[in-house]
């Protein structure tokens, strides 16, 4: 049985929180996965991300914190290295956003913020999705449309 793709919210990554990416990605290249060379400084979040393609749309996030302020360092300090969200690629933030709000879904942020890629990015908070922190993300080439 094969279930229609979303077409206005597509998986784009997995994130891990890591102690170390030069030392965590190995798992991941093992698989046989390749780490873009370019490891981002995202300095509002106080962390370092590494992107590995997973197929045409999905993606293996490595993040490394750069701070003890930082989540990461905290989520690492207190639950350990693993998962800490699920990113969807949205064509329209604002939008998927009101909506969702209508809903009855809370967000981290008030308003967007820029993250990984020059993304606008908010998080749903895990206490209204079953507690799973998910990130909802538009890249900037969309221009409000996949």
């Amino acid at each position: 049985m094969s279930l229609p793709a979303l077409e206005d919210c597509i998986l784009d990554h997995i994130a891990i929180a890591v102690k170390s990416i030069t030392q965590s990605k190995k798992v991941y290249e093992d698989l046989g996965l390749v780490f873009s060379s370019n490891i981002e400084e995202v300095k509002e979040q106080k962390v370092l991300t590494a992107f590995a393609s997973v197929d045409k749309n999905a993606h293996i996030e490595l993040l490394e914190p750069t701070s003890e302020e930082s989540t990461i360092f905290k989520f690492i300090e207190t639950r350990g290295e693993g998962i800490h969200h699920l990113c969807f690629k949205v064509s329209d933030l604002e939008t998927k956003t009101l909506e969702l709000i209508g809903k009855g879904y809370k967000f981290i942020y008030s308003a967007p913020r820029i993250g990984a890629g020059g993304c606008l990015v908010n998080f749903m908070h895990p206490k209204s999705t079953g507690g799973v922190l998910i990130e909802l993300s538009q890249p900037p080439q969309y221009e409000r449309s996949i």
